[in-house]
């Protein structure tokens, strides 16, 4: 379709605070305007995740983004994502660069040189707006956050250097919503007041004629234009999670036969990974979080991936995790380790140059007869496995530094486009791989669980029913939102 548009549009959805909705809104705005025939692409600055997805063009970006990308009906790039922080400990993170690991950084440093990554921002905004009709941009956090605002490249730094008019959501769900959206225009200094041109209020449970006169009062404090009101959206919960807060803790599910507990790691890298599952009619997912237990009655524990490896195995020791697995095995239980998880699964685990923190080894829960080594080379690919016990392809991606051998490698748990990968013990009752994204594949997933003695007769059809929620995203906005507004501005 040619484009009916002289020139790209763009268009930034900031927000009040943090888990607001942004990713979600624009995920639906992106999803929307391309069902009106408009190229549209997304675009987030500066994110701050540990749920990453491998692109296309071999980099890694958050995950909202890749599923803003999906609703464009595109492929996924580094440059909608230039700028990726991924938290290994409470004061510091991997900084990622147009997809490519650099080195990790304490916060306090970070601070010193973001601003210095504003030309490789204003690049990859740049190849976005390329062949576009529009560019919808993603802020991250608040712009109130004012102590921040030096070298800001993700909120009205970012804004003001490439004029992008902004969109402001607040959320009613937490309360406050009229001193949050009026709070933050009191400490925005004028220009980036004047950069803002309209607020939306999102998550309202119940009929958004009642807030009417609620966000009258927020135009008539702020001049800006009352944009919409958003209802709750009951099926957010079916799309990829960027933050961990929002990962669930359990799930009453009436009928499910097949009992499934992950280990809720401090720093859980790649959750999306646990999405088909938790999706599952027959599948009872439980998180097990910390002072928790893992059920006595468990078919299946899953250590999932981390971004401090080291940190997360002490951190499984000292819950006595390590304990309840060996009970879960010993009543004829299977465990499942992904990307850290597995390599937690092993004899031992060396980080000699303090890749993930502070150097040093530690030994594995040795469920596996193997051993790994961090090493400062990440391997970013996406790949087509095949599981070696019942022949089913899927396709996933591999994002981990480490390099695990040992005899168990031996009995390798997928055979890859990029050769074996993964371990499995004697008996079977302990795997791990390196590929993400297993799941995702509906014949693989039943297969599996099939292998764990479900006879589980799924009907989901994971890939359709992102997609479907996505279209009823795009309706629900459509009829909350003055998109016609929107697009004006």
């Amino acid at each position: 379709m040619v484009s009916t548009f002289p020139q790209c549009k763009t268009l930034m959805i900031q927000a009040t605070g943090s888990d607001a909705g942004k990713s979600m809104i624009v995920a639906g705005l992106c999803r929307l305007f391309s069902r009106q025939g408009m190229t549209v692409r997304p675009f987030k600055p500066q994110n701050m995740s540990n749920n990453a997805a491998v692109t296309a063009d071999g980099g890694e970006i958050g995950r909202a983004q890749a599923l803003q990308a999906m609703a464009c009906g595109v492929e996924s790039s580094v440059h909608m994502n230039p700028v990726l922080l991924k938290p290994s400990s409470e004061v510091g993170a991997q900084l990622v660069v147009q997809g490519q690991a650099r080195q990790n950084f304490r916060a306090q440093d970070y601070t010193r040189i973001k601003a210095s990554l504003m030309p490789v921002v204003m690049d990859s905004f740049e190849r976005m707006k390329a062949g576009a009709d529009l560019v919808i941009v993603e802020g991250a956090g608040s712009p109130a956050e004012v102590n921040l605002r030096e070298g800001d490249i993700a909120n009205m730094g970012f804004a003001l250097a490439a004029d992008v008019p902004v969109v402001l959501v607040g959320d009613i769900d937490r309360g406050g919503v009229i001193a949050s959206l009026t709070g933050t225009h009191l400490l925005l200094p004028k220009e980036e007041r004047q950069q803002v041109k309209g607020f939306l209020v999102n998550k309202f449970r119940g009929d958004p004629v009642l807030f009417e006169s609620g966000a009258k009062m927020i135009g008539e404090q702020t001049g800006w234009k009352n944009l919409g009101i958003i209802p709750w959206f009951g099926d957010a919960h079916k799309l990829p999670a960027e933050d961990a807060l929002g990962l669930l803790s359990s799930e009453a599910k009436p009928g499910a036969t097949l009992k499934i507990d992950v280990l809720k790691l401090p720093h859980i890298a790649n959750f999306d990974d646990l999405d088909p599952l938790r999706l599952e009619p027959a599948v009872s997912l439980r998180m097990v979080s910390g002072g928790e237990v893992v059920r006595g009655d468990a078919d299946l524990v899953i250590l999932p991936g981390s971004k401090s490896t080291l940190n997360d195995l002490a951190f499984v020791k000292q819950q006595g995790w390590d304990t309840d697995i060996l009970g879960h095995i010993r009543r004829g239980g299977k465990v499942l380790g992904i990307c850290g998880g597995y390599q937690m699964l092993g004899n031992s685990l060396h980080d000699p140059k303090g890749f993930e923190g502070k150097p040093g080894s530690m030994a594995g829960l040795g469920l596996l007869d193997i051993e790994t080594i961090l090493t400062g080379r990440k391997r970013l690919e996406q790949v087509t496995a095949r599981h070696i016990g019942f022949g089913v392809q899927t396709r996933g991606y591999r994002i981990h530094i480490g390099q695990t051998s040992g005899p168990d490698c031996q009995r390798p748990l997928f055979d890859t486009d990029g050769g074996k990968d993964g371990a499995q013990s004697g008996d079977g009752k302990v795997m791990g791989s390196y590929v993400h994204g297993l799941f995702a594949d509906d014949w693989f997933r039943a297969s599996f669980l099939e292998m764990l003695g479900a006879d589980v007769g799924s009907s989901l059809a994971y890939g359709q029913e992102v997609g479907q929620t996505l279209d009823g995203l795009a309706d629900h906005l459509g009829q909350a939102i003055d998109c016609n507004s929107l697009l004006e501005l």
